[in-house]
C-alpha cells in the first residue's frame, strides 16, 4: 500500500499533467488556469470533463481526510460543497457559460474563480 505521501505526490503529478495538458503549454514561472478563453473554445464533452476533475479531486480529498476533514481553514473544499450543494455537473456548466457569455470583457478570470465567486459563495448565503 502506498503512503500518504506518495498517493499525494502522484496525485500532484497527475493534476499537473491534466492542467498542462489543457491548456496546450505553460511557462516554467506560471501556473496554467483554465480561464474563460479556454473555456467559451471549448466543446461541451471538454467542459464536463474538467467539472467531472474537479469533482474527482474532491472526492479523493475527502477520502483521504477520511474520520479526520481538514478544517475550513486548511481547504476551501468543504465551503465549495455546501455552496455548490444542489447543482450539478450540468447546471455548473450551462451557469459558467451564461457567466462568460455575459461578461466577455472577463475572459480572463479563471474558471475556478468564477465557480466560486459566482455560484458556491451565494450557495454559501442560502
Amino acid at each position: 500500500m502506498a503512503s500518504a505521501f506518495e498517493f499525494r505526490r502522484l496525485m500532484l503529478a497527475t493534476c499537473t499533467t491534466v492542467a498542462l495538458a489543457w491548456a496546450g503549454h505553460a511557462v516554467a514561472a506560471e501556473t496554467p488556469m483554465v480561464t474563460g478563453e479556454q473555456w467559451t473554445k471549448s466543446s461541451e464533452d471538454v467542459k464536463k470533463a474538467y467539472l467531472i476533475g474537479m469533482v474527482n479531486l474532491m472526492q479523493v480529498e475527502v477520502a483521504y481526510g477520511g474520520n479526520n476533514p481538514p478544517s475550513d481553514a486548511q481547504s476551501f473544499l468543504p465551503r465549495l460543497a455546501k455552496g455548490l450543494q444542489g447543482q450539478t455537473l450540468d447546471s455548473v456548466r450551462e451557469g459558467l457559460n451564461r457567466w462568460y457569455g455575459a461578461n466577455p470583457g472577463r475572459l480572463q478570470r479563471p474558471v475556478l474563480e468564477t465557480i466560486w465567486f459566482e455560484m458556491a459563495v451565494p450557495g454559501l448565503k442560502k
